[in-house]
């Protein structure tokens, strides 16, 4: 995104550079440098921004109430890219690993219950062409399904998943069954030339459902 693009979308949003500044979660000056084309605008700034102005969209067509965007809450969720997610593999337990990833804001239209992370798609493994895929590039929001719920049967007909596996790493993947007695799950990627594979929940750091994903608007 550049200044402009920046720029008018604030001007779209009815916002003063103080207002979204305070959203985002910096200071007024930042707004200031990105305008004048000065700074780079980060890319979860641009993603925040872009989001924020689709959900002033759906509002107006839905309802003649203005839209209060002082009254939004925003949720800041650490991000895993990429580049991070050996990282994050390995300290995933460490609070302040966890503080010092970057974050991306979301809006109240989550339900702010629970542990979030946001993860970054890599590889192909979930791309079929179709409007279920995950791209690679596509940012994922993750909430933690505590350990004590694998013990029962995953709701894996209404997610997809994340799964932190301790030796295979970050998976995205679908899974296709849940083995309670043995604690097994069999996953499944949406890209055919990828066969599915059981793995032993022992052998999983973590486990997440897939609430929502942000694309780039020059990408299907």
């Amino acid at each position: 995104m550049n200044y402009l693009e920046f720029k008018e979308i604030r001007k779209k949003l009815n916002m003063k550079q103080a207002d979204i500044a305070k959203s985002i979660g910096v200071g007024t000056r930042a707004v200031q440098y990105w305008e004048k084309g000065e700074r780079k605008i980060p890319e979860t700034t641009a993603y925040f921004v872009t989001n924020l102005l689709q959900e002033q969209q759906k509002k107006l067509n839905n309802s003649a109430s203005p839209v209060v965007f002082s009254d939004l809450k925003i949720m800041n969720v650490p991000l895993a890219n990429q580049y991070a997610q050996a990282g994050y593999l390995h300290n995933f337990a460490d609070e302040e690993y966890i503080e010092s990833l970057p974050t991306i804001p979301f809006t109240d239209d989550v339900e702010h219950r629970g542990e979030y992370m946001c993860f970054e798609v890599k590889g192909d493994s979930m791309d079929n062409g179709s409007y279920e895929s995950y791209l690679e590039g596509d940012i994922i929001l993750c909430r933690n399904i505590r350990q004590d719920y694998w013990l029962s049967k995953l709701h894996y007909d209404k997610w997809d998943f994340v799964i932190v596996h301790k030796e295979k790493g970050i998976l995205v993947k679908r899974i296709i069954n849940h083995d309670v007695e043995k604690g097994i799950i069999t996953l499944h990627s949406l890209n055919e030339y990828y066969e599915d594979f059981e793995i032993h929940l022992k052998d999983v750091a973590k486990l997440f459902n897939i609430i929502s994903t942000r694309r780039k608007n020059n990408r299907r």
